[in-house]
């Protein structure tokens, strides 16, 4: 039954990045299904940033050059903030819910204060208000916050703002009032079988459109678990497991049944016609064998290829030929770091490269693509330690590697480490994961880190003999701009086969 009550989303998101967010895709069917009208203000296609993160990617010989003007997706050529003041204008919701992550707060509280005259209640929710609920709450534009997850909690809110009653003890929401701030305990985790489908009408159909080594895919994105069972120290989830636990609301790693990942894949498939199924899950083989062969005997009824990601201990020739059987494609797994002792004693990560080395030669044996993640400039980093990640890229024949900057994202052990030592100030706000944010220390600076970073590929795939050359190019004056572009080109010519576009 259609209920007179507005919802509007407000997705403050990094500029061309296309992955689409599976926790708004969730809300808007538990709120649709409760009767409330949604719409969404997506922000990706417009330009505020001197280089999208999906084209600074490809300039960093992490991503084969692609072009979105083939599928016909082009930035929006008005003004961004004009344009949500209209949209609250002629919508007029009922209630404003913003997801936030670190990396886009200052974009999303510029976003309210522009429409702060329109005087609508405003909810703020996502991971970063989760661990800093404080910092968010006190902004003037925020009247409520979701601790935790929202798809009931959010429903509820709507239900009693809709009927006129008290909301303010709704579980998982802090409220502002008048200058006090009512905390009301968590609510019990949500079953992930009883969700509704994942729907994706709310974004614009261009928005399942996701590069992929030079390829446009329509591609969609399946929760199958949520949470993780390890503990990385550079990692929000760990942190979050043991939120929900101390609060007494449940485990926080959970997956969903094959059967109801299986009705919700086909579903899915009818009607958004796929090229692609992403499995949104952070390791996908963390799973017995016996799971895994029964998702794979289900998955034949479906048969799309897709991608997965997962992490090298989880490897085994049985599960990638599984994989394969499957039509598992591309896969993506992080290496993070390539020395042994510093990868135990700082990230928490316990494997040999030895494994991980033999990991990655059972996924080639299968001729499935794959992508590795690499982190630089972790607190206490070095230019040698940078190598050590590097010789291990050398010794394996991945599709392509990212190489990310460390990010102390709050709420992680390392963001504690970094403060605690005087590297980072505390009220340092990161941007993105291809910049991370400098660290005040003395072991490697930002910008040669920065030049490591650009170079990082051509010293993982070209030879010996011409790190010197490579060396040059760290550099971001006139001859390594130059030296760059130079080893750039052959780059793509020989490991991307393809010229720069």
């Amino acid at each position: 039954m259609s209920k007179d009550f507005k919802v509007l989303f407000i997705y403050p998101n990094t500029e061309m990045a296309t992955l689409v967010p599976i926790n708004l895709s969730l809300l808007t069917p538990c709120l649709k299904e409760a009767g409330f009208e949604v719409e969404l203000f997506d922000t990706t296609y417009y330009k505020w940033e001197d280089i999208n993160f999906e084209q600074k990617k490809v300039e960093l010989l992490q991503l084969k050059p692609f072009s979105y003007k083939e599928k016909g997706v082009f930035y929006k050529e008005t003004d961004m903030y004009e344009d949500l003041v209209k949209k609250v204008g002629t919508y007029k919701p009922n209630l404003i819910a913003i997801t936030l992550v670190e990396d886009t707060y200052g974009l999303g509280m510029s976003l309210l204060d522009a429409i702060k005259d329109y005087e609508v209640p405003v909810i703020a929710g996502g991971v970063f208000v989760t661990f800093s609920p404080e910092d968010v709450i006190g902004n003037e534009n925020v009247d409520m916050i979701c601790i935790g997850e929202g798809e009931y909690a959010l429903a509820e809110l709507c239900e009693k703002m809709y009927r006129r009653d008290d909301y303010s003890t709704v579980k998982n929401l802090w409220i502002k009032k008048s200058g006090q701030i009512t905390k009301n305990p968590m609510r019990e985790l949500t079953d992930l079988n009883k969700l509704p489908f994942i729907d994706y009408d709310i974004f614009d159909k261009k928005r399942l459109y996701r590069p992929m080594h030079g390829k446009i895919y329509t591609m969609i994105h399946v929760e199958i678990d949520r949470g993780c069972p390890y503990n990385c120290t550079y990692c929000e989830a760990p942190h979050l497991r043991n939120l929900f636990k101390e609060e007494g609301a449940g485990v926080y790693y959970r997956r969903k049944n094959i059967g109801r990942v299986i009705d919700e894949i086909k579903h899915l498939a009818r009607k958004y016609n796929p090229d692609y199924i992403n499995f949104n899950a952070e390791s996908f083989l963390a799973k017995p064998v016996s799971e895994l062969m029964e998702f794979a005997e289900k998955y034949k009824e479906i048969g799309l290829p897709f991608w997965c990601q997962s992490r090298p201990e989880t490897v085994t020739e049985e599960k990638i030929k599984i994989l394969k059987d499957m039509n598992c494609q591309n896969m993506q797994f992080g290496i993070e770091h390539g020395n042994e002792a510093f990868r135990y004693k700082v990230l928490n990560r316990h494997y040999t490269n030895k494994q991980m080395i033999d990991a990655f030669k059972i996924v080639e044996k299968y001729e499935i693509a794959y992508t590795v993640n690499n982190i630089i400039g972790f607190p206490d980093e070095t230019r040698a330690l940078v190598f050590d990640t590097i010789n291990v890229n050398r010794q394996i024949n991945p599709t392509t590697m990212n190489v990310y900057f460390f990010t102390p994202y709050t709420g992680t052990t390392l963001h504690k480490y970094c403060v605690e030592k005087g590297y980072l100030d505390k009220n340092a706000k990161v941007h993105q994961l291809l910049d991370g944010v400098p660290l005040k220390m003395d072991t490697i600076s930002y910008q040669e880190l920065k030049g490591l970073q650009r170079t990082f590929p051509l010293y993982a795939k070209m030879p010996e003999n011409m790190f010197d050359q490579i060396r040059i190019a760290e550099r971001f004056d006139d001859e390594g701009n130059k030296m760059f572009e130079e080893l750039k080109r052959r780059y793509y010519e020989k490991y991307f086969q393809a010229s720069p576009r």
